[in-house]
Order: C-alpha cells, then sequence, then structure tokens
C-alpha cells in the first residue's frame, strides 16, 4: 500500500522535513535487522484525534527493545508526547504511526553494542490493510508452508525489524496461491498467527486463540479484543489449536493494528461462511471504541 507523504518526521527529538529523514547506507539495522518498531493508530473522535492505545504500544517497543539489548534513549513518556505532537504538527484527523528504535551508522559486525542508537516516528494516512470489503464480508486465508518462527531462535514476543522477514516469505507464498493473507504454524504444528496478525477463532460459542508458547506476538488488539469478548460474557480459551480445528469454525478472524478485526471467511479453500455474530458484535464494538462512539473503553484512548 502506498505511503502518502506528510511534512514532518520525528528523527532523534527533533522534526525534520519528510524528505530529509534519511539514514547511511551502512546502517547496522539496515545490514542485519538490528531494530524493534511498532504499528500503532490514530482515529478521528468527536474529541479530536485519539491514539488508540498509545503507552502500551511504546511501552512494548521499549521491551522488545530491551530484549535485543538496545538502550532506548527516550522513555514512554517522551515519545507519547513526541507522537501527539507529531500529529498536531502534521495536521492529522487519523493516521498510522511507525516509531522505531535501531541500531545506526557507526559499526558493523554481529557484535553490536557499540552501534549507535536512533530513535524515529513516522506517521501517514493509511487505511484499512487487508481492505474495506475484507472488513465487511471476510477474506480468504491460507496455511503457510512457511512456519512462524521458533521462540527459541527468536523471540517471538519481541517486535523486531529482522523478525518480519519469516512473515514476508509467508505472505508472499499465500498471494501467489490466490489468496489473501496467511495462517502460519508454530514449530509444533499448531496454528500460531498470521503474518502481521493474531488469529481467533468460534466454536459453539467458545472463542479460542493461540497462547504465548504457540510463537505468538502478544497483541495489543488481541488483548482489547478479549477483554471486550469477556464483557460481553464469551467464554474465552488460550489454548493450542490444530489446523483442523480452524477448518471446522463457526466463525473466525485477524486481529491487529493494521488489520484491526478482519473477517475470515475461507480457510485453504474450505467456507467458514460470511462474518459471524460473535465476529460482528465484537468488531462494531471495537470501532465504537477506537472512534469515540461508545465510552465503556475510553481508557484505551490517547487523546491528542
Amino acid at each position: 500500500m502506498p505511503i502518502q507523504e506528510v511534512e514532518k518526521i520525528w528523527m532523534n527529538g527533533k522534526l525534520v522535513n519528510w524528505d530529509d529523514a534519511r539514514i547511511h547506507v551502512l546502517t547496522h539495522a539496515l545490514h542485519y535487522g538490528s531494530g524493534v518498531f511498532e504499528g500503532i493508530r490514530c482515529y478521528c473522535t468527536e474529541k479530536g484525534p485519539a491514539v488508540f492505545r498509545l503507552r502500551d504500544h511504546i511501552q512494548r517497543l521499549h521491551d522488545s527493545a530491551k530484549i535485543y539489548r538496545m538502550k532506548v534513549p527516550y522513555s514512554v513518556d517522551e515519545l507519547c508526547k513526541a507522537t501527539k505532537d507529531l500529529i498536531r504538527v502534521n495536521k492529522l484527523k487519523e493516521c498510522y504511526i511507525r516509531p522505531i528504535v535501531f541500531r545506526s551508522y557507526g559499526e558493523m559486525g554481529l557484535s553490536p553494542l557499540k552501534a549507535p542508537i536512533d530513535t524515529s516516528i513516522a506517521v501517514w494516512p493509511w487505511g484499512t490493510y487487508l481492505g474495506e470489503d475484507g472488513l465487511k464480508n471476510g477474506i480468504k486465508a491460507k496455511i503457510s508452508s512457511v512456519q512462524r518462527i521458533s521462540p527459541n531462535i527468536l523471540p517471538s514476543s519481541a517486535k523486531a525489524t529482522g523478525q518480519y522477514i519469516n512473515s514476508i516469505l509467508a505472505k508472499l507464498e499465500v498471494l501467489d496461491c490466490g489468496y489473501d493473507e496467511a495462517i502460519m504454524l508454530d514449530f509444533r504444528g499448531f496454528v500460531s498467527e498470521g503474518p502481521g496478525e493474531n488469529i481467533f477463532m468460534v466454536k459453539d460459542s467458545v472463542l479460542y486463540t493461540p497462547p504465548v508458547h504457540a510463537s505468538i506476538l502478544p497483541g495489543i488488539t488481541r488483548d482489547s479484543v478479549k477483554e471486550i469478548a469477556s464483557d460481553f460474557g464469551v467464554c474465552i480459551r488460550e489454548t493450542d489449536i490444530a489446523r483442523n480445528m480452524l477448518y471446522n469454525a463457526d466463525e473466525a478472524f485477524y486481529t491487529g493494528t493494521a488489520a484491526e478485526i478482519t473477517p475470515i471467511r475461507q480457510i485453504d479453500g474450505i467456507e467458514l461462511g460470511p462474518p459471524g455474530p460473535t465476529t460482528k458484535k465484537i468488531q462494531r464494538k471495537f470501532f465504537d471504541t477506537v472512534k469515540g462512539k461508545d465510552r465503556q473503553y475510553e481508557k484505551w484512548l490517547d487523546y491528542v
């Protein structure tokens, strides 16, 4: 999806022009994937732009950096403020937000501790990741032959730049087969997640999602959906899911900052049908929340 340019990007504590936000070709992260990042959304509400769970995202950025032994030069409070300042200066009512912390130019090789740490935040208008039709009617998913990284190979709980090569391979494979999105299995053969989304399924009115030990990234939207569903009185089970359980599911959907709540209508050519009642109920509550129409979960909104 093309990036729509805006005026300013935040880099190491300063606002710079979009075209001036550049790095050196020998930046460590470019060669070794030594960076961590977040994907965050800001929504238009009646009270102005509001960032969804901003502090939780920035805290996860810090947590990811800690796993990779990177000292973030800015506190959670400083990055939250910088994010809101950046949205204001670019005069955006809603946008996608991409903070990134990475090992910069000055050191090469696999012992990177002397490499400088750079921090940037970019914001830009970005629509629905898997399409408006997908949000409404559901998408076609395929289980990929590309296995999700094992936590003993790379820390799946960290949102690190280099780890997404794994996701790209899965995504490209299923696109070549005519599907919209991938479903990845973990190192044991159980359902893990999508290339950039967590996954849920409904069977006999019970909501299932893979546990953390299934090599998932513990998603912030995933956590929100669990709370929403629980408040609705839906029984939720975090448990290992075999692929055949997906085929017999009553409903299934992806969750994530980019994907939001996207229903799955078909898996490996097996029809699950149009979005079901549980999916639609959770989806409706989620969008009412992020757009400020439902105050029950206003704690998740950080007004700009």
